[in-house]
């Protein structure tokens, strides 16, 4: 039972519409915010609640026809609690069971609701921390996002049931998408969670970046932070040395390695029709991996000749060949045989190094999405065969590493058009049956599939102003009503919406600050800050000695 003073008492409420709650007289309806967390004590249990409305309420029409004048302080002190009164509607998330002695709370789904006039508290730290747990659990790999809005205690998801799904990270643009990801794959790699592949659209993860506001700061990337773990391949590596970047791995992808497939995806961008694509299929099966080559160098009379032997539409083959010279302008792309660079990430991946691929100059969707779709689907091909060898050998050391595969610009992977056709969308229905998940970064929710949504584990959603967004989150999340208002009302800044596989419940939290004392928790040390530190402590000894 808790020892803190009541705020209020349950009056009415079912389990689909949630509760209504009256506030006692004494509490203000000012210190109650959207999103904050409630326990209704039962005879039975106590129900973790989120706050989800306020509502002003009168006993009385009358007082609504004649109210109180401005200056009537007086009046309007009577009128509170009795006349005027506020009630506050909430929605029950878990329920928790005390355990007899040393046993340790139980957390289970709400079935039921609490009786009436149940007083409600705060949450408690205790609270939190049952519902959550600590970044310190032995037991599991815990990290903490963020805190509550109203509290400083931490609110953990945990990472080994974050990676075995795919998931998502939401919000409109300018509201700290980057930083939420980089602040999870930080997690991720600080406790082992699972090997990443960061495809870097915007040069963001793997070296510094530049941190939104009005002053320009910088902020550590990945390689930075854990140097000996982070390993950088480049597709333009020209802009990735004027950024300083060091250690980068230059990869470059050969004409040969584009499949009709990678053009399925591109179908937009590159406006193919279909009969592109099945002339695209003809050219495969006469001229094997050389065909998007061959094709570039037929004149208009080979194309025709071709045509007349294989039963071809010159017409698309034309336009094929026309719309397939824009690759050519891609700095990355060579005509000749390319390195087996995918084998050398996997290498890298098998020993635990963590892979970041930045585009630097070349992160228009075209380059990007073309890039991004050959390596996965190689990627994910040789971890099919590996979870294959480990089902039939039940050998721990053929198990794969789990692996997260981030990706920007998620609904052009993922749009309803593609995504039965894309590698990302079958890793997304797959969830982890070959070890291999997605972190898909996005502000357009839904133009992602829904049937790809309903699989996504775990959201993280920034403020979202859009109703089709909006409805987009809580595909396939029961209780979803009551949660949009939440969303809603989030700031546009440093404040994000967490449901599904990772937490017991969603919540609502104020984002994890993104550093000096972020990197130094992961066991960061600015080699210069801590050199000023000693400069000066000598300083300091020296003036004490009289020096």
């Amino acid at each position: 039972m808790t020892t803190m003073p009541p705020l209020g008492s349950v009056i009415q409420g079912s389990l689909t519409q949630g509760l209504e709650v009256r506030l006692h007289p004494d509490i203000s309806v000012e210190d109650l915010r959207v999103g904050k967390f409630l326990v209704v004590q039962g005879r039975r249990a106590r129900f973790f609640c989120m706050l989800t409305d306020v509502v002003l309420g009168t006993a009385s029409p009358r007082i609504l026809a004649d109210p109180p004048a401005p200056h009537n302080q007086f009046l309007t002190q009577v009128l509170a609690g009795t006349g005027t009164y506020s009630t506050v509607n909430l929605s029950p998330m878990l329920t928790l069971i005390t355990g007899d002695g040393d046993q340790p709370m139980e957390l289970l789904p709400v079935k039921t609701v609490p009786s009436h006039f149940s007083q409600v508290y705060d949450a408690s730290e205790q609270d939190f921390r049952s519902v959550f747990g600590w970044e310190d659990d032995p037991h599991r790999r815990n990290f903490a996002i963020g805190r509550p809005l109203d509290m400083d205690v931490p609110i953990c998801i945990d990472l080994d049931r974050f990676v075995e799904r795919s998931n998502g990270i939401f919000g409109k643009s300018g509201t700290g998408k980057s930083f939420l990801t980089r602040l999870l794959l930080c997690g991720i790699i600080h406790k082992q969670a699972a090997v990443n592949l960061i495809f870097d659209m915007h040069s963001e993860y793997g070296w510094e970046a530049m941190k939104e506001g009005k002053d320009v700061s910088m902020v550590k990337g990945l390689q930075q932070l854990f140097p000996d773990q982070i390993k950088i391949y480049t597709l333009d590596p020209a802009s990735t040395q004027r950024r300083g970047v060091r250690h980068a791995q230059e990869l470059w992808i050969s004409l040969d390695q584009i499949e009709v497939e990678d053009l399925e995806l591109l179908r937009e961008v590159l406006n193919l029709s279909e009969a592109s694509l099945e002339n695209a299929n003809i050219l495969r099966a006469e001229f094997n991996k050389q065909w998007i080559a061959q094709l570039l160098q037929m004149s208009n009379d080979d194309i025709q000749e071709f045509c007349q032997t294989k039963r071809g539409s010159p017409a698309a083959i034309m336009a094929l060949q026309r719309k397939l010279q824009r690759l050519e302008n891609l700095t990355y792309i060579r005509s000749g045989s390319a390195n087996n660079y995918v084998n050398q990430i996997l290498r890298d991946l098998d020993a635990g190094h963590h892979v970041v691929v930045e585009f630097g100059s070349q992160s228009n969707l075209l380059a990007y999405m073309l890039a991004t779709n050959i390596i996965t689907r190689r990627i994910h091909s040789s971890y099919v065969k590996k979870a294959e060898k480990f089902l039939q050998s039940k050998d721990p050391s053929d198990r794969p590493r789990q692996l997260v595969i981030t990706i920007e610009e998620a609904h052009r992977f993922l749009n309803p058009g593609v995504a039965h056709q894309t590698i990302f969308g079958t890793i997304a229905r797959e969830m982890r049956k070959y070890f291999v998940t997605l972190l898909v970064v996005d502000q357009r929710p839904s133009g992602i599939d829904n049937e790809v949504m309903s699989q996504i584990g775990t959201r993280i959603t920034a403020l979202l102003n859009d109703e089709k967004d909006i409805d987009a989150i809580f595909t396939g999340v029961s209780g979803g009503q009551g949660l949009r208002s939440v969303l809603a009302k989030l700031d546009s800044k440093q404040q994000a919406l967490v449901l599904g596989h990772a937490v017991p419940m969603p919540v609502v939290v104020q984002t994890r600050p993104y550093d000096m004392t972020f990197y130094q928790e992961l066991g960061y040390l600015d080699t210069q800050r801590d050199r000023d530190k000693i400069l000066a402590r000598a300083q300091s000894a020296r003036r004490d000695l009289g020096f």
